[in-house]
């Protein structure tokens, strides 16, 4: 956000017509490619050949609606004009997070992106509080960044509050936040630094300032770090139980 506007301004992340047709011709020639080499050699891995079945135009994984990937979020869904279809990370790798603010109210935040005029939204809010809202699955890409390339890799995280206002980033925001960031990190396999956990401000082309001056960095990526570890011991112990 920053910059006084709401989240990624209006229009900063949609995907034109042109570059849609791009995508469609880059699947096909994709899952031609893969079907060459399969039937010559066996070259590609069962994995690899279902990942490219996910980049075929018209195909896309099932979804539950209202579901959440975050499990202590509550589902309040981003109008369809706000984010694209997609299914990563098997068509486009996730290897991001995004930390924006939302210059307002967490309230503000959700009535926004329900808001198709708009043109723009984060996958979750997170309050002052430490409450957590899901609007865009992550499987889908939200239009946060006004960087086509950053919407398409990253999972986008709008906070309550505004850039000047120190009072705003509560400790009970950073622990939310950083719980829900070290989840994302640890499904996808994005390392916890700051050249995977970036702000708003970091992306390039974009004209916001956000999270501001006044974001704890190093606090920040100690908890989120903090929070993965713990996260990677229940993960350990629920694979041994399962095992027993």
């Amino acid at each position: 956000m920053g910059n006084g506007n709401h989240s990624a301004g209006a229009g900063r992340g949609a995907d034109g017509g042109q570059g849609a047709r791009r995508r469609t011709v880059r699947r096909r020639s994709v899952l031609i490619g893969a079907g060459v080499a399969a039937a010559t050699g066996g070259v590609l891995a069962r994995e690899e050949l279902g990942r490219l079945w996910y980049q075929v135009p018209g195909v896309s994984k099932p979804r539950v609606e209202g579901a959440v990937d975050y499990a202590k979020a509550e589902w309040v869904a981003a109008s369809d004009a706000n984010w694209r279809r997609a299914d990563r990370p098997d068509d486009f790798t996730v290897d991001r997070v995004i930390i924006h603010v939302v210059q307002g109210s967490y309230a503000v935040a959700l009535k926004v992106f329900q808001d198709p005029a708009h043109r723009a939204a984060t996958h979750y809010v997170v309050g002052k509080d430490g409450r957590v809202a899901q609007l865009i699955r992550e499987l889908d890409v939200a239009y946060q960044a006004g960087n086509r390339e950053y919407n398409e890799r990253a999972v986008g995280i709008e906070h309550e509050g505004f850039v000047d206002r120190p009072q705003d980033f509560t400790g009970a925001m950073y622990e939310s936040s950083a719980r829900l960031t070290a989840d994302i990190c640890l499904r996808h396999g994005i390392p916890v630094d700051r050249t995977h956990v970036i702000g708003h401000v970091e992306v390039p082309g974009t004209d916001h300032t956000d999270p501001g001056p006044h974001w704890d960095w190093d606090r920040y990526l100690r908890l989120v770090r903090a929070a993965k570890k713990q996260l990677e011991r229940e993960r350990e112990q629920d694979e041994r139980r399962e095992r027993a």
